[in-house]
């Protein structure tokens, strides 16, 4: 009987990617393999795998470029506008995506300096908007404390506050302009050559569909 593998895998991935997929199935995989040690580093921005010595990084599909093996490891994924009844008795929603409400900015992905624009589509025609608001916030979960706070509206995935939508502590807008992307994705240089525990890695988190 073969011995299991054993060892390290260094992923790094944005904050959401962690609930979304990761924690519904961490616990398994290292029950399964207790000799495997398995370090997440979250980073919302473009990280250079190769440069930092991660063996994957995990980004939505449409920002994995081309040159990398890419293995998807989660359902499509939609983002919804949410703010809280309080905010919203006060300012009102918003009619559409430019509107000037004050809103929580997100900072670039990129090294640079800058804010991250939101993504909508409407008919079939995606386009970006970069917004107005005091305070900017780099990753998901104060977001959503932020909002759920009244301070504006949130841009989030949508599974990460289906919960306080449905106790009316948030409320949806803008729900016509809303896009889903493509599910996270699993991506490593096509030169490595994968370890037996990073292998293992891939192949319990590899994106099943459901029928």
């Amino acid at each position: 009987m073969r011995d299991k593998p054993s060892g390290d895998v260094r992923v790094v991935c944005p904050d959401d990617a962690v609930e979304l997929v990761f924690r519904r199935r961490l616990s398994a995989f290292l029950r399964d393999y207790p000799d495997v040690t398995v370090e997440i580093i979250v980073d919302n921005g473009f990280t250079n795998i190769v440069e930092r010595q991660f063996d994957a990084g995990v980004r939505l599909g449409e920002a994995v470029a081309r040159d990398m093996v890419a293995m998807r490891i989660g359902p499509d994924v939609s983002y919804s506008v949410v703010a809280s009844p309080d905010y919203l008795e006060r300012h009102g929603p918003p009619s559409n995506p430019q509107d000037r409400r004050p809103q929580l900015r997100q900072p670039s992905a990129s090294n640079v300096r800058g804010l991250y624009a939101r993504e909508f589509e409407r008919d079939g025609r995606g386009f970006s908007v970069r917004v107005e608001g005091q305070l900017t916030l780099s990753n998901i979960a104060p977001a959503i404390d932020a909002a759920l706070d009244g301070i504006g509206l949130a841009y989030v995935p949508t599974d990460l506050v289906l919960q306080h939508v449905e106790r009316g502590r948030l409320r949806q807008v803008l729900s016509d302009w809303c896009p889903t992307f493509q599910g996270y994705h699993l991506y490593y240089p096509s030169r490595r050559n994968p370890s037996p525990a990073f292998s293992a890695f891939v192949d319990a988190f590899r994106h099943r569909q459901r029928n």
